[in-house]
């Protein structure tokens, strides 16, 4: 699915372990820059004459729910409040990808949609899941690929990498289309 990544170097502007276990499976080598230092990185006129053709690679995701847009949870509450409310319904993840050409400016960008429906999630998961602290560091407390979460999706229409937070067929299309 790769281009030749020989021709460019790839940055990816996030610290989720799912975007980067995305990427890898794309098949792209690429280093990691935390959010804060890219912003900075972005502004400074040093890195953008150093850019030999450096693509950076930004996501972000969220999960609506009943019309209701969720970030990551605040809190341990706040995060049983959201598996609770997934438990026997369903969600919608939306995530959006943007890839910038650090030598050129050149932007490309879009966002990609999957709905995801649960069987019943029993209480005592819901606490185990919070306990381990995940669920706060992600969209809408929701971690499709941990193995508690796993036996209770029922479905997924779209694809897990939506639902994970970085969607190959949308990232290829824009490295493509930024190049």
């Amino acid at each position: 699915m790769s281009t030749n990544s020989s021709a460019f170097t790839i940055i990816l502007g996030s610290s989720s372990m799912a975007r980067r276990q995305i990427l890898t499976e794309m098949g792209y080598e690429f280093t990691i820059m935390a959010d804060a230092i890219v912003s900075r990185l972005k502004s400074t006129a040093q890195f953008e004459a150093e850019a030999h053709s450096t693509l950076l690679i930004t996501a972000d995701t969220v999960v609506v729910y009943e019309g209701i847009i969720r970030e990551k949870p605040s809190s341990k509450e706040e995060a049983r409040e959201f598996i609770k409310g997934y438990s026997g319904g369903q969600a919608e993840v939306v995530g959006s990808v943007l890839v910038t050409n650090l030598k050129t400016g050149k932007r490309k960008g879009g966002w990609d949609r999957a709905e995801v429906y649960f069987y019943n999630i029993p209480d005592e998961v819901i606490d185990s899941l919070i306990n381990e602290g995940f669920t706060l560091n992600v969209a809408g407390g929701l971690m499709l690929e941990h193995p508690m979460t796993l036996p209770f999706v029922e479905a997924v229409v779209g694809t897990t990498d939506t639902v994970m937070g970085l969607p190959k067929a949308l990232t290829e299309k824009c490295i493509l289309e930024a190049l």
